[in-house]
């Protein structure tokens, strides 16, 4: 139990780490240990409650390597599937509300808002055109780089609220910070209003640090100067292991215990990653829906 709080109050955690796996493995067991059991909206009869806190977990390198965790669960192709889903957008074509399919993805959102009152009703007023709000925060930070207004939303509160699967992810904020030889650094937060921590946070990670990534090399174009990657901070309100997978979980976290995370862990250049990561992009090149596909 934290000693600092309360019957009734939600547990406050934060986790540093210098490198995703060792963020991961931190978080997981920050919130198995410390986490309030709490049942979902999604348990199932006999379920046991989930756990789950408010987490902050900062990287202070995010491509520092290792940078795989080999046992999250998923693999090579699924990793690679979900960044392209966010930073290319490749499943956008999936978004389908009227036809009871996908009412968003992040992509979507964060490249080209646009909000609506019903997302569900093909001919609900668009009153505003789309919005690159990657390319704004671009813009913003070009054109001042301590500005604090560099940010991109994915809520839309005319329509979300309303639908079964609303967006976890909400906010994405950067800063430009120099160092003491005059360095751009990007920084970059990214808020969450609901989160898996077991099976979904390595992924989201992934994607949305290569999306950090991508912003920096916008902004250094625009600059003709280097900005290099800098730190990450991820905030989610609740951040969760859900009660329908503790049993899988608890033999991760016994390997959590016991040895340290880089026996866990591969470096971006392991051959064997190298390889399932080249062939998942030769067959989203020709197939975007291949994985979904594949997962049956």
């Amino acid at each position: 139990m934290n000693p600092t709080l309360t019957a009734g109050d939600l547990p406050v955690l934060s986790v540093s780490a210098e490198c995703l796996p060792e963020a991961w493995e931190k978080a997981v067991l920050a919130v198995w240990d410390r986490g309030l059991e709490i049942p979902t909206q999604y348990d199932r009869p006999g379920d046991p409650p989930s756990k789950d806190a408010t987490v902050m977990v900062t990287v202070s390198n995010p491509f520092n390597e290792p940078r795989i965790h080999k046992n999250f669960p998923g693999g090579p192709e699924e990793l690679e599937a979900y960044r392209q889903e966010v930073v290319d957008g490749i499943h956008d074509h999936w978004i389908d509300p009227a036809a009871g399919k996908w009412t968003y993805t992040y992509h979507e959102r964060l490249f080209a808002y646009t909000p609506t009152e019903d997302l569900r009703n093909p001919n609900s007023p668009r009153p505003f055109g789309h919005v690159n709000q990657i390319e704004t925060i671009a813009e913003a930070l070009a054109g001042c780089d301590f500005t604090r207004r560099a940010q991109a939303i994915t809520w839309m509160p005319t329509a979300d609220p309303q639908t079964a699967d609303p967006p976890c992810l909400q906010r994405i904020w950067c800063r430009l910070i120099r160092d003491g030889q005059g360095q751009l650094s990007l920084n970059m937060n990214t808020h969450w209003r609901s989160r898996d921590l077991y099976k979904a946070w390595f992924m989201n990670v992934y994607a949305l640090t290569d999306l950090q990534r991508i912003i920096a090399g916008r902004i250094a174009e625009k600059l003709g100067s280097p900005v290099r990657v800098g730190r990450y901070a991820d905030i989610s309100d609740s951040l969760h292991i859900y009660g329908s997978y503790l049993k899988d979980a608890a033999v991760e976290v016994e390997k959590m215990r016991r040895t340290p995370f880089s026996q866990r862990a591969w470096e971006s250049t392991y051959p064997a990653f190298e390889y399932m990561t080249e062939e998942a992009r030769k067959k989203l090149a020709q197939d975007p829906d291949w994985y979904a596909r594949a997962k049956g």
